[in-house]
């Protein structure tokens, strides 16, 4: 096969180019248009999702359906998958599917390996769906329904996951190097090192916010101990035995993971109920110990054996159960209670957070919309195991797609119970106080009446002994899950049941982001070093693999003890530098990527990642100067940092702090967050004016332009880019004696 021209720029016309349609996408009829039936299923997607949007947007004050907003999210991201995310496949990215990836030419067993695509989009969603998808929107429910689900679908459709698609796109060119990596490369030194020490760090914090609230739903849980525990061994059978036992038997070893999956999950209940549950029953302390081993193990074995078999396992959970979800939701129809928007949206005083609506629904809504955590998995992990250009559509667009619809489950979990019980539950101790009779009179002073009574039916419900500042969003989703289920299935006498699932299922759904998240730092980190010490650039080198990981799992162990200790509540401290440090990464992303397209000719088309950019930028650099200079104790770090040492001064103890060490931890965690928020902001500007020069130079000097990507190699690899193999797809693995799954057609289907 002839060699592409040799342009030196990602645009360059390829062999098996553009032209035509690629596999995994919708071929026209032979006349080259449409064919009626494709056009009239997807006019009725349009009207689907049209009439959600118009029933949610003409509501005035009733009470309507979840339902509405289940269609009116799923018609958008059917309509957004099938004709944005294939144009800019196709014609801004030109992915091409005769380009051997990292995968396939590097492949070494360790971190580079050709992996099935639907065990790798297991992988990259388990990666990437973590804790923000089902916290983020739950604690914005408190502006109201209609401005979190606006920006959660419009969000993921024009920046999020065009954010994880291209960095994978660009990432898999370059032998899947980080997203630090890339803006050294690529913008230069001074905005390349600003971006190095920024992504890194991060990293490190969005690691141990994620993991605190694992920590906080494990704890004297010993149901979800078991239950999460038994999932490592699991994923170790399922990768050996793809690996080793019967390589290519997806299908095979899913029924068998999936079983036994369900197993550990109702032994777990067995296991709460024996004379084993003190075994399993585990203080924060000493889950934060587990945490940190378990995040180093997983960082340095193969990724074969428990990274990818044990995210495509979870996947089975997380999806069936959101999918098990959305069913509950048409078949129980519940009605969403939240007002469409309320009076905190203006006001900016609301007891989960304070903050006005802009900035600070979309910074507490990143995962779901638009996170920068996305597209370290999508520079990490993903690219060096993903054997097609083409299946960058259905892992990176896609996999962003199924997580944006797991945080519209949570704005209607959230959101079909009464607003009283919800800001009960979501509203710290100093505002609702200890008793159901305190928390009854705060919550109707917020303006949302509930009795005491029905605040402790509530959790006799769930057989919780109280459910008052259940903060962290975790609780106020598995009691709208509960409420879906147990409509459907058991009634009230089940909703105990399903809310301990819930609460073992967000554990299994973010500690998949921990694993994978600790090893995308070490791929950072180990290119960061490659750059003083080129031994470190091959990273299944074994002394950077284990030093590297050391070095990530300490940092992000440290903030997790030191939320674990913190009086004020660690989730309430660090999810808000969570909310920025995610945004701001992701304008390193997007930056990133708008660089990268001017770059490599495709000026036209940088439009798509620069317009996020400069909605990301204007959002996180506002929320970043309030949360830096606001005199709002409840918003700004350093005046919650004045607080408390002016009452340290005093001699005094200010609650919720207990005696004088606790004051000095406020004060201590107040600081560092302020000199954090500044120094990313300060950093992310850095970046942001060098990207903006090297690309006015690329306009103006097109001939200096210099990329890193790798040179063109044929590939040999034969896989469907969705997937389901399409017709022509089906076609050509047929041709290379390939069965639909790419496995040799003679043996048999599993």
């Amino acid at each position: 096969m002839p060699e592409p021209d040799a342009t030196g720029t990602d645009g360059a016309p390829t062999a098996g180019g553009a032209a035509g349609p690629r596999p995994g996408t919708d071929s026209p009829s032979p006349s080259g248009r449409p064919s009626p039936r494709s056009v009239a299923i997807w006019v009725g997607v349009a009207l689907v999702g049209a009439l959600g949007w118009g029933v949610l947007a003409l509501s005035r004050g009733e009470e309507i359906s979840a339902a509405w907003l289940l269609a009116a999210a799923l018609g958008s991201y059917a309509i957004a998958y099938r004709f944005y995310a294939r144009f800019i496949a196709d014609r801004v990215l030109k992915v091409d599917k005769t380009r051997a990836t990292p995968a396939e030419r590097l492949d070494n067993g360790v971190d580079f390996h050709p992996t099935d695509r639907r065990v790798l989009f297991g992988h990259h969603f388990a990666a990437v769906a973590g804790a923000g998808p089902l916290v983020g929107p739950v604690l914005a429910a408190q502006m109201g329904y209609l401005p979190g689900t606006i920006w959660i679908v419009a969000g993921v459709i024009f920046a999020g996951a065009v954010q994880d698609m291209v960095t994978l796109f660009f990432s898999t060119r370059r032998d899947g190097r980080s997203l630090g990596q890339m803006a050294r490369d690529e913008i230069g030194p001074v905005g390349g090192a600003a971006a190095l020490i920024a992504v890194f760090v991060i990293m490190v914090i969005l690691l141990a916010v994620l993991a605190l609230v694992i920590v906080n739903a494990l704890a004297h849980s010993p149901w979800g101990v078991f239950s999460i525990g038994m999932t490592i061994p699991i994923a170790l059978f399922m990768g050996v035995y793809l690996r080793v036992l019967r390589p290519g038997r997806v299908t095979e070893v899913s029924f068998i993971g999936v079983a036994l999956l369900l197993l550990a999950i109702v032994a777990g209940g067995w296991v709460a109920e024996s004379s084993w549950a003190d075994t399993f029953t585990l203080e924060k302390e000493t889950l934060v110990i587990w945490m940190v081993v378990y995040g180093f193990v997983a960082s340095v074995l193969p990724v074969w054996l428990l990274l990818a078999p044990r995210d495509y396992l979870s996947t089975f959970m997380k999806v069936g159960t959101i999918a098990l979800m959305a069913i509950g939701v048409v078949l129980a129809m519940p009605t969403l209670k939240m007002p469409s928007v309320t009076e905190f949206a203006s006001r900016g005083d609301g007891p989960v957070f304070a903050g006005a609506m802009f900035p600070f629904v979309f910074i507490t809504i990143a995962c779901g919309a638009l996170s920068g955590f996305h597209s370290l998995v999508a520079s990490g992990t993903t690219p060096k195991m993903i054997q097609k250009e083409t299946q960058v559509r259905i892992i990176g667009y896609g996999a962003m797609l199924t997580e944006s619809f797991v945080a519209v489950m949570a704005v209607i979990a959230a959101c079909i119970i009464e607003p009283g019980l919800f800001f009960a539950v979501n509203s710290p101790g100093g505002v609702v106080g200890t008793t159901v009779q305190s928390a009854s009179e705060a919550v109707t002073g917020l303006g949302f009446a509930i009795s005491p009574e029905a605040l402790a039916q509530a959790a006799k419900d769930v057989e919780e002994a109280s459910l008052l500042s259940r903060t962290g969003g975790a609780p106020t989703f598995a009691l709208g899950m509960s409420e879906i289920f147990s409509a459907v299935v058991g009634g009230t006498a089940m909703k105990a049941f399903w809310y301990h699932f819930a609460i073992m299922f967000e554990a299994l759904f973010i500690l998949t982001t921990v694993d994978a998240g600790t090893r995308v730092g070490r791929f950072m980190l180990q290119d960061t070093l490659g750059n003083v010490h080129k031994s470190f650039r091959n990273v299944s080198w074994k002394p950077g693999v284990w030093l590297a990981s050391a070095v990530v799992v300490g940092g992000w162990g440290y903030f997790l003890w030191v939320g674990v200790k913190d009086p004020l509540g660690g989730i309430n401290q660090l999810f808000p530098l969570f909310g920025i440090a995610n945004q701001l990464l992701a304008a390193v992303a997007l930056a990133v990527c708008t660089t990268l397209l001017v770059k490599s000719g495709r000026l036209k088309w940088a439009w798509v990642t620069a317009v996020p950019l400069a909605w990301d930028v204007a959002v996180t650099l506002t929320a970043s100067y309030q949360k830096v200079f606001s005199d709002d104790v409840k918003v700004g770090f350093f005046a919650q940092r004045d607080k408390y040492q002016t009452g340290i001064d005093a001699g005094k103890v200010l609650p919720p702090a207990k005696n004088m060490d606790d004051m000095h931890t406020v004060v201590t965690n107040a600081t560092v967050d302020g000199v954090l928020s500044a120094l990313f902001a300060v950093l992310i500007i850095i970046v942001l004016a060098d990207a903006a020069r090297t690309c006015l130079k690329a306009i103006a000097h097109p001939e200096s332009v210099r990329l890193s990507e790798v040179p063109w190699t044929e590939s040999k690899i034969i896989a469907p880019a969705g997937l389901i193999a399409t017709a022509e797809e089906k076609a050509e693995l047929a041709a290379a004696g390939l069965d639909g799954r790419g496995s040799p057609a003679k043996e048999p289907v599993a």
